[in-house]
């Protein structure tokens, strides 16, 4: 039952040790962004994780609403959501509950003009957010990452300089892209096209 579950703000380390564990991101998950972080409580067990963030990069924004950097508060992704699949299975609609409540507390404690947050292709579709009223707006554009030989093994390359580097160009998992908006202005200024 709904009313089994409680939410409260947990640590970054608290989060990491869902994430590490259940989240299809883990080998990444050991450098994730802490901001708004909530856990959810099937009584004392803690069983999974919603983690709110400001926006990636400040580009971003100006490419959706056309904002510049000193108008950008209030701008959040939510950035990771991992339940524990035992509880996932058992609990219908429990992920779409928990972002829900997750979002009235991330309201309570904060301005919120809008929510952003992608779902990777190669992963999922997204369900979950359409579920949780998300406006979809499609995938991202196509990249590619350049991934490193060491040691015969290739390892994505982060950032920096690649010449000279032994290495290869692979196509980049594109992302659906979910957006909840409250401010009634960026609802106006949005240029992505609803899908």
């Amino acid at each position: 039952m709904k009313s089994d579950f409680s939410l409260h703000t947990v640590s970054k380390g608290e989060a990491a040790t869902i994430l590490l564990k259940h989240h299809y991101l883990k080998d990444i998950s050991k450098g994730f962004k802490s901001g708004f972080n909530y856990g959810l409580y099937r009584g004392t067990d803690f069983v999974g994780v919603i983690i709110f963030t400001g926006f990636p990069v400040p580009e971003l924004v100006k490419g959706m609403f056309g904002l510049e950097r000193d108008n950008q508060r209030g701008l959040y992704e939510l950035s990771r959501l991992c339940l524990i699949p035992d509880v996932q299975k058992e609990e219908h609609n429990i992920a779409s509950f928990f972002i829900a409540k997750a979002i009235k507390k991330l309201r309570a404690e904060t301005t919120v003009r809008c929510i952003l947050s992608y779902a990777d292709e190669g992963f999922h579709s997204g369900v979950v957010y359409k579920a949780s009223n998300f406006g979809y707006y499609g995938l991202t554009a196509k990249k590619k990452d350049f991934w490193i030989l060491e040691d015969n093994v290739y390892i994505k390359h982060s950032r920096g300089k690649i010449k000279g580097l032994a290495g290869e160009w692979r196509d980049r998992n594109r992302k659906h892209r979910y957006v909840m908006i409250y401010d009634k202005k960026l609802r106006k200024q949005m240029r992505w096209v609803a899908q």
